[in-house]
This record gives C-alpha cells, sequence and structure tokens, in this order.
C-alpha cells in the first residue's frame, strides 16, 4: 500500500509524477501540453472573481519586483484548480513561455507534466523544481517556486509561483515567494476586517433608531449622525467633526467621565425641554481600549424613549383609574349603608318630633349621599358594546403603539395569521387585554429578546397566542396571577392581569398562561367564534 500523499517528500513526490508521466506517454522532449483551458468568457468571470486577490498580489508583486530590477524573474497567478489567471514580470520570460504554449487559461496539472503549481495544490505546500526536476526537456533551463495563497477560513485559493533561468535559481526565492503569500493574506484579511467594520460604522451612524457619537481618546468628535444632531437639537449646519464633545452640555460630562475616569454609563435617562414639549432619551457611553489599555475611541449612543414614557404614563394611569375606582365603590358600599340607616331612623321619626335642625341634618345627608354616588360612578365600569370584530385590526393597533419601544430595547415582535375568525366582543375591553399582555411581555425582556404572536383557530375559538423568551415565572407567582395588589414590578398594583381576567370571563373566553423561569411566559387567549 503506498505512502499518503501529504507524507511524501519533495523529492519523492516529484518522481510520482514522472512516473504517472511515463505511464501516461508524454514525451518529455516535446513542449507541455495543455489539455483544459478556459474559453474567455470564463477566464473573464474568474477574474473577476479573483479581482481583489489579484489587486492585492499585484501589490506585493511591484514591491518584489522592484527590489530585484534588472533579474529575469516572472510570477503568475493561478485560481485552486491550476488555471493560469495572470502574469507578471520580465518580458523575455513571458515571451518565452507563452510560445511553450503556457498563457492565461491553461490549467496546469499532472497532465501538462510534472510542475510546481500542480505539485503545490496536491500537496498544499511549497514546492520548486529546478532544472532537470522539470520533466520536459525544454524546461530544464528553468527554475520554478511556487507557493499557495489561502482565504482568511485556511481554503486553498490559488497559487503563486515565480520562474527564472537557471542561472537565476537561489534556495531563498521559494522563502521570499511564502513571505509574500503571508503578506498576501494577511493584507486580504485586514481589508475584510477593515471593511466589516466600516458596514459596521455605517450601520450605526445611517440608523434612524440611535444618535451616534464617535470620538478620540481626548474627546474630540470624529462622527456624529444627523439623528444625533436632531435628537440633541443640534445646529444642523455645523460640522461638529472636530470639535470637542465637552462642549455639549447635556452629553459631555459623561464623555468626560469616560476619559477621566475611565468610567462607563449605561442606561443614562436624560431629558431635554424643547419649548413646551419635554423629550426622554437614554444615553450609553462605552470607551475603547487598546492592547495597552489606553482608550482610542469613545462610543456614544442616545435612543429616544419619550413615546415609550408616554405609553408607560398612559397604562399607569389607566391602572391607578382602576384602582381608585375599586377603592370608590367599597367606600361608597360600606358608607351607603350606615347612612341610609341614619337616614331612615330620622325620617321615621319625622318633623313634628320637633328635632332641632331636622331638616339642616336631612339636607346634610342627601349631600352626603350625593358625593358617595359620585363615588360609585367613577366606579362604575363603562358602557359595554359587543359587536362584530376581528382581532388582528385591533392586535396590529396595539403592535403599533409598541413598535418605538420594542425597536428600542432590541425586541423582535413576529406575528403569524393563520386563522382572524370574526369575535362578538367589545373592541376597547379587548384592546386593553391586548395591551396590558403585550406590555407584560416585553417587560420580561429587559435585555433584547423575541416575542412570537399567532392567531389562529381552534375549534369553536379564535386563539391569540403571546409568547416571549424572558425572564418568565416560577409556580408560585403564577398561580396567583390576577390578584389585585400582587406584581412582581417594583411599580405594579397586580391590577392589569386582574382587568384581563374579568374582560375575558365576560366575554365567555378563557385565559392560560404557562411559565418558566429563564425559558419565558406564553399566554394563550381563547375567544368564542362568532357564528351570526
Amino acid at each position: 500500500m503506498g505512502e499518503p500523499l501529504y507524507k511524501l517528500n519533495d523529492a519523492h513526490a516529484i518522481e510520482v509524477s514522472k512516473q504517472y508521466c511515463r505511464q501516461t506517454g508524454i514525451d518529455p522532449d516535446e513542449p507541455p501540453r495543455f489539455n483544459q483551458k478556459y474559453c474567455p468568457a470564463e477566464l473573464a468571470a474568474k477574474l473577476v472573481k479573483y479581482g481583489e486577490y489579484i489587486e492585492v498580489i499585484h501589490f506585493f508583486i511591484g514591491k518584489f519586483l522592484s527590489s530585484i530590477s534588472g533579474s529575469p524573474i516572472t510570477i503568475t497567478v493561478t485560481d485552486d484548480q491550476g488555471y493560469m489567471l495572470e502574469f507578471a514580470g520580465d518580458p523575455t520570460i513571458i515571451n518565452t513561455v507563452k510560445q511553450l504554449g503556457i498563457e492565461e487559461g491553461v490549467r496546469f496539472n499532472k497532465d501538462a507534466g510534472t510542475n510546481s503549481i500542480d505539485l503545490c495544490l496536491t500537496y498544499g505546500r511549497p514546492f520548486q523544481l529546478i532544472g532537470t526536476e522539470h520533466y520536459h526537456s525544454i524546461l530544464h533551463r528553468l527554475a520554478c517556486y511556487s507557493t499557495c495563497f489561502r482565504s482568511e477560513d485556511g481554503r486553498v485559493m490559488g497559487t503563486i509561483s515565480l520562474m527564472t533561468e537557471l542561472d537565476f535559481a537561489h534556495p531563498h526565492l521559494l522563502a521570499l515567494l511564502c513571505t509574500m503569500a503571508d503578506s498576501v493574506e494577511r493584507e486580504l484579511l485586514l481589508r475584510r476586517q477593515n471593511t466589516q467594520l466600516q458596514m459596521l460604522n455605517q450601520f450605526l451612524l445611517d440608523t434612524n433608531f440611535y444618535g451616534v457619537v464617535i470620538t478620540n481618546g481626548l474627546g474630540n468628535i470624529l462622527e456624529m449622525n444627523e439623528r444625533c444632531r436632531s435628537m440633541l437639537h443640534l445646529d444642523g449646519q455645523t460640522d461638529y467633526a472636530g470639535t470637542s464633545v465637552f462642549n455639549i452640555d447635556l452629553i459631555g460630562s459623561y464623555f468626560k467621565r469616560a476619559i477621566k475616569r475611565h468610567e462607563e454609563s449605561i442606561g443614562v435617562e436624560l431629558n431635554l425641554a424643547v419649548k413646551d414639549d419635554e423629550h426622554c432619551y437614554m444615553l450609553d457611553v462605552l470607551p475603547v481600549y487598546d492592547n495597552d489599555r489606553s482608550i482610542v475611541r469613545v462610543v456614544g449612543t442616545i435612543r429616544d424613549i419619550t413615546e415609550m414614557k408616554k405609553t408607560e404614563e398612559i397604562l399607569r394611569n389607566t391602572e391607578k383609574l382602576v384602582f381608585a375606582g375599586q377603592i370608590a365603590v367599597g367606600i361608597a358600599h360600606e358608607i351607603r349603608n350606615p347612612l341610609t340607616t341614619v337616614k331612615g331612623m330620622l325620617q321615621l321619626l319625622g318633623k313634628d318630633n320637633c328635632l332641632r335642625h331636622y331638616n339642616l341634618i336631612m339636607s346634610e345627608l342627601e349631600r352626603m349621599n350625593m358625593i358617595v354616588g359620585e363615588f360609585l360612578i367613577l366606579g362604575k365600569p363603562q358602557a359595554v358594546q359587543f359587536r362584530e370584530e376581528r382581532c388582528f385590526p385591533i392586535l396590529q393597533e396595539v403592535l403599533n403603539l409598541f413598535e418605538i419601544q420594542a425597536a428600542l430595547n432590541f425586541i423582535n415582535i413576529n406575528c403569524d395569521v393563520d386563522a382572524d375568525l370574526p369575535v362578538r366582543c367589545d373592541r376597547n375591553q379587548i384592546k386593553q387585554v391586548f395591551m396590558n399582555i403585550v406590555k407584560n411581555a416585553i417587560e420580561a425582556l429587559p435585555h433584547a429578546g423575541n416575542i412570537r404572536i399567532l392567531l389562529e383557530a381552534r375549534g369553536t375559538f379564535q386563539l391569540i397566542r403571546i409568547a416571549d423568551d424572558g425572564v418568565g415565572m416560577n409556580e408560585q407567582v403564577l398561580q396567583r396571577i390576577g390578584e389585585p395588589f400582587h406584581t412582581t414590578k417594583p411599580e405594579g398594583n397586580g391590577l392589569g392581569m386582574m382587568i384581563v381576567k374579568k374582560i375575558i370571563d365576560a366575554h365567555h373566553g378563557r385565559l392560560e398562561i404557562a411559565s418558566e423561569p429563564g425559558r419565558g411566559t406564553t399566554v394563550d387567549i381563547y375567544l368564542p367564534a362568532y357564528n351570526p
């Protein structure tokens, strides 16, 4: 059994190649023959594909050839299959090899005789053929050297080869060629990294969600996007590049803290009053260090959370109003009972008993009764109007309200509609249900995540499933959902899910909640489909 290819030494590998040539009847006294060649269109396509590689290789070839000016050296480039793509170097040698049929598009494989390109690609390592090591006698006056160049993931992309007259052969030429290939690979990797950084930088600067400020280690502004200037209400006609970020009152102190104290500022809430309108922003400022722990950049991002704050305030006021209404109803009932008794007893005594100030007392009792009635009105639910509706349009209105808040918190909301059945419901109440549950899902994702919404038919019910992959809840918390004043939120009062349950019950539907700590929460809402 033969020795594995990768274990063959150079001399043995060359001998194996020559033996193949003899066995296949290749005449060593004739010029090499190339059985495979790219057509012009194929060659043009390859040159486009290898354009960046060839551009970088040309740069290093130029530097190399300029350092050995006057030497009869030609350098060639092939693709990963051994097809010749480019020639560069001494015109005399280029003309000589072209007379031998070696030109752009031809393929150097084992059928072209023993050659350094085929050996290099076959064994995946540098090869040199000096004089008689070539199979064809017409090449015995040449020295050829080949090495691979690779992509960033390690794949062989092609070869760089050097040909010269035998009198100019030198062992260092192969080492120089390998150094050139290494330089090409490093330059290509650096280019791709720079391209990726430029794309990321451009993405950050072009985004409509973030204001971005980038400074150097001294606080001088290098980049500031239009969104940042708009949010901070800076003069759009002024070029802030090169000016100090410390002069921008709202954010300057945080950049100074990053540069002077090496402190990050994460999630800082800022308020900016513009005329009669107040804007709320969230600021992150992060220093970027080099290998010596010196600050080379400071990156600041600003998010507009004004709408999110307004939405939170609306929901908070809604919950407070419901809570106040429930308290009002409780107080009113407790007061009205003894009030009715006192009033009844006074009426039973009547005016004829000459009770002093009877009329005044009755008048005040009536006023008290009216006040209690106002408490009852505060706690009285709004009139319910059941109509035929579809859930998806209502859900869309709710998602539009939370769209900006979700985007600012890197939350992806995916909505799939398999079936949107008609249901008989009160639109405002169902909208309140969706708002409470979507709000809970967003608050369960403080550090980004996903919310998945599904609408489909389940028997005679319309299913609306709202699932998040957030913090989740344990069994004890899950069992107490819907109880007044039971909440895991610092500013909550536990009334939100209580309202949701009451609304769903009033619509003859059902609510199912599943949750697991660290895995997220799934809320299933079942509403009866409407069949007129």
